[in-house]
């Protein structure tokens, strides 16, 4: 993916954003593969995120857009991003600089589904 220079020419058409204009952004570490969260981006997350080459996100429960990392320091540096063949979702590999979990941890999918 490239952008452009003008912001307001930016768009990447045949992807399918959900009914609130958002689509699943799933990022791995792309040292490792791991997978380390998901996040939701709209058409302007993920152009800021192609400017800045820092990922950003649109915040569905806060409703504003945060770059991650933006009050911890640990941000996730662009490598690039990959739409799936159903154009219905992405994948954001990324240089991550810290733990990416709130909860201090490398991933948010430290934990087996059946724990406390």
């Amino acid at each position: 993916m490239t952008t452009s220079s003008d912001p307001t020419e930016f768009a990447v058409p045949e992807l399918k954003y959900d009914d609130h204009g958002l689509i699943p952004a799933i990022v791995q570490d792309d040292a490792t593969s791991e997978i380390l969260m998901l996040g939701y981006m709209n058409e302007r997350s993920l152009r800021m995120t192609l400017e800045k080459r820092l990922v950003t996100f649109w915040s569905r429960s806060r409703q504003e857009y945060w770059t991650k990392g933006e009050t911890s320091g640990n941000v996730l540096e662009l490598v690039d991003i990959r739409k799936d063949c159903d154009v219905d979702a992405l994948l954001v590999r990324a240089v991550p600089h810290g733990p990416t979990c709130h909860t201090g941890h490398r991933s948010c999918f430290y934990r087996e589904l059946g724990d406390d």
